[in-house]
């Protein structure tokens, strides 16, 4: 298939608490991703954000879903400016942190080390790459926040998550609409397209001066990306808090609708679309995503 639909975590407490999408009998993370695995073909590991994981992990999720199935997995924060907790660092690394590190309540990239940094970088290889070895990975996303800003400074970290990275592929999410206002919009595009990295195109709610402009660019040969935040205005700005309140957000057919030519669009100049909903609230995300795939299934009759 080359539009697949999916979530943003098979492990996402409000859709577990909802009941309403896995059957009771299945309680472990990898049942649920089996099962999930009976009803998407796609999804995101977002717990790779918060943490990098050994690999068997990885190995283990290619071993409980079926050929065909594609991980998206979420950057580290640690590589994307997000402020960054010393006890998600692995341990061995943690503990080769200067003093003056150790005790801070988050770390940025630019406060460690080169050799750490670069161990950091091994490992979150290392742990994507049982995913790529069975062929099971779609793309890394790189969701960089607000303040990283359009610069030359910025472009040439981009450059360089790409070099990191070598050998996967990866994908580019920006959150500071100035990346796509007149001034900066083509730049934008021409540079992703000049590296064939993907942007990542999302749905939030419009107005805010937070809010990403509508765009559903394809810059890349191999991969377009849709991620659908909700249109949650009330909760939208709201920061430090879980992303069941923020995303909390049920798309209608008439929403959903409105991005079917714009996807077949994008599936016509990439060849494979992966859509993505991360309104994480009961099972709004999963409900969505069905809703899509139906929509566009109608589309092509």
């Amino acid at each position: 298939m080359s539009v697949v639909c999916g979530i943003a975590g098979w492990v996402d407490k409000s859709l577990i608490d909802s009941k309403l999408f896995y059957p009771l009998a299945v309680k472990t993370s990898g049942d649920r991703l089996r099962f999930y695995a009976t009803q998407f073909s796609l999804v995101e590991v977002d717990s790779t954000y918060y943490g990098i994981p050994k690999p068997d992990n990885a190995e283990a999720w290619a071993a409980q879903t079926p050929p065909g199935f594609v991980f998206d997995v979420k950057s580290f924060s640690l590589f994307t400016n997000h402020p960054t907790r010393p006890l998600s660092l692995p341990p061995d690394i943690r503990a080769e942190l200067p003093a003056n590190l150790g005790d801070k309540k988050n770390l940025y990239l630019e406060h460690l080390p080169a050799e750490l940094v670069d161990e950091a970088w091994e490992r979150f290889r290392a742990a994507v790459e049982p995913l790529r070895a069975a062929g099971k990975l779609g793309a890394v996303f790189f969701q960089f926040p607000p303040w990283f800003l359009p610069s030359s400074r910025s472009l040439a970290y981009v450059e360089q998550v790409q070099e990191r990275m070598h050998g996967f592929q990866v994908a580019v999410e920006f959150r500071k609409p100035e990346w796509l206002d007149p001034r900066h919009r083509d730049g934008t595009f021409a540079f992703l397209r000049s590296r064939d990295i993907p942007y990542v195109a999302v749905d939030v709610p419009p107005g805010h001066a937070t809010s990403m402009p509508s765009a559903h660019e394809v810059t890349s040969s191999k991969l377009a990306v849709i991620r659908f935040h909700g249109r949650n205005h009330e909760t939208w700005d709201l920061r430090g808090v879980p992303p069941n309140v923020r995303f909390r957000y049920e798309y209608t057919d008439e929403e959903l609708s409105e991005w079917v030519p714009r996807i077949r669009e994008m599936e016509r100049s990439a060849g494979r679309v992966h859509a993505l909903m991360n309104n994480n609230y009961s099972n709004y995300s999963v409900k969505n995503a069905q809703q899509l795939e139906r929509l566009l299934e109608a589309w092509q009759r």
